[in-house]
């Protein structure tokens, strides 16, 4: 008997974990109070009586983002930061352009899967596996087609065409984040220390000390 219960305890366990995800709402809608201060995991709803269409709506997702950076890409999200009504709702989007040859360096989401279309120009995208096998699986795409980035795992995109590339991309969470490896490397605050990049990227600590001057 004692192992049936251990059995059902393990798989409430288990299943709790796989079907993990942002938390659902148990109302028609929870509109976060950007006002309030209280911290809890999302943002508290306000009064449902006070809630409008605006809290449901962003303007502008038609708009050209500026790609004059280092990188030659701009991400224009659409989370719970620009939509109020999508807290607790476990999703958002973002409009991604890319100048030619222009790149959506590699990064994860730490709360979120994505799928990617393509509405305009050519990328090529990919995201690489865990360890020990970090193996890359990419792909071209083109206009209309469309492709899945995992949970956690780093990815980029880059556009391979000689116009301008546009895509659009859905993520399964409120509140995705987003870790840019280089950055978050080289331009950590305070500086993660030249004798510890050095060693885990096997190069000089000038390379380093270079790398970091640049974030």
């Amino acid at each position: 008997m004692a192992s049936k219960f251990l059995l059902l305890a393990l798989l409430a366990i288990t299943s709790s974990i796989a079907f993990a995800s942002d938390p659902s709402s148990l109302q028609d809608f929870c509109v976060a109070d950007a006002m309030n201060s209280v911290l809890v995991n999302g943002l508290v709803c306000k009064d449902p009586k006070l809630a409008e269409a605006n809290d449901f709506f962003f303007s502008g997702l038609h708009l050209a983002g500026n790609t004059s950076n280092a990188v030659g890409s701009r991400v224009t999200p659409v989370n719970v930061a620009q939509i109020a009504g999508l807290n607790a709702l476990g999703i958002s989007i973002a409009r991604i352009d890319y100048a030619p040859w222009g790149i959506n360096p590699p990064h994860t989401h730490p709360r979120a899967s994505e799928i990617l279309t393509v509405l305009e120009g050519s990328l090529k995208v990919g995201f690489v596996t865990s360890n020990p096998e970090n193996r890359l699986i990419s792909k071209v795409l083109e206009k209309g087609d469309v492709f899945v980035f995992p949970v956690g795992l780093v990815h980029f995109q880059q556009n391979v065409g000689y116009g301008n590339a546009v895509a659009i991309a859905a993520l399964s969470s409120q509140n995705p984040g987003v870790i840019t490896i280089a950055n978050a490397v080289f331009g950590s605050k305070p500086d993660i220390s030249a004798d510890i990049l050095a060693k885990a990227f096997q190069v000089e600590k000038n390379t380093v000390y270079n790398l970091q001057s640049k974030f």
